[in-house]
């Protein structure tokens, strides 16, 4: 074989074997933005420029837990003790929108006090490696992880127990974890009775399973909400955006598109108001 043949075989070869080779890792950097998404493949924080988020001021019915919540981020990043807080409850009640928005509040009172860093339910098993990187600066940091849960015999909850709580060296004390999950242990119910059936010491084995929603020290449950308050998201959304329809229409469509999704939430109502927006030809721009 000629030098002529050889060299385009070699850079077929060289080009293969680079398109293998793990992806570099890129600088962190925490001045780069506000809030960030992890990606545990390269260890990177992808800086996140514009939060898809709602006002506090828009969610309805959770008063209480806006409350509590707000308190808790204000300590945090304030440097006082601060719980892990966790969000439990219906679908479309506002959890994950309460997270963003109180962390929006807070760093619009005091910028830059808190960088919002969103974990995939996925990559918890890399929770240590973030930690690691997050322990490093100076910025406080809320570790937000969206529609936590566990299922089957997936054995990661078991490190994030040690990460919360417990472990040798514990959470940093620059980092407080939120997360949000439909379910109150973070598991579903069958799998905690298959082991009150089935283990050799029931008790023990559901308490193991249960224990990792204790290392959270707040528990913010979410229930359905009400007609009256849907109608108050709907109403508050619609001001917010300049959607002008009479309140007459405006209720009897709300009311009818709560039929066409066989729920009530405020997912729905945002989802409504969408729809409402498109057809009068304006756009959803705070």
């Amino acid at each position: 074989m000629t030098d002529n043949d050889l060299n385009p075989l070699l850079v077929r070869i060289a080009d293969a074997l680079e398109r293998l080779a793990p992806e570099k890792s890129r600088a962190n950097n925490f001045d780069a933005a506000d809030a960030f998404v992890w990606h545990a493949d390269n260890q990177w924080l992808e800086p996140v420029h514009n939060v898809n988020r709602v006002d506090m001021e828009l969610l309805q019915g959770i008063d209480k837990q806006c409350g509590i919540l707000l308190d808790n981020t204000r300590r945090f990043a304030e440097g006082l003790p601060a719980n892990n807080a966790l969000l439990w409850g219906a679908r479309g009640t506002g959890k994950s929108s309460l997270v963003k928005a109180a962390h929006a509040t807070v760093n619009k009172d005091k910028p830059g006090s808190l960088a919002l860093v969103e974990i995939h339910r996925e990559d918890i098993p890399s929770l240590p490696r973030l930690l690691n990187i997050l322990q490093a600066t100076d910025r406080r940091c809320l570790l937000f992880c969206d529609d936590l849960s566990f299922d089957g015999q997936d054995a990661s909850y078991k490190s994030l127990k040690a990460v919360l709580e417990g472990g040798i060296e514990g959470r940093p004390e620059n980092v407080v974890f939120y997360a949000t999950s439909n379910r109150r242990h973070l598991m579903p119910r069958d799998m905690i009775e298959n082991e009150r059936s089935s283990a050799i010491n029931p008790a023990e084995a559901v308490e193991e399973k249960v224990s990792l929603s204790d290392r959270f020290g707040l528990w913010l449950g979410f229930h359905n909400c009400s007609q009256d308050v849907y109608f108050d998201i709907v109403e508050g959304y619609a001001k917010n955006y300049g959607l002008d329809v009479p309140r007459d229409q405006l209720l009897a469509e709300a009311k009818e598109w709560t039929v066409t999704r066989g729920s009530r939430s405020g997912r729905v109502a945002w989802q409504y108001i969408q729809d409402l927006a498109g057809r009068l030809g304006k756009t959803l721009d705070n």
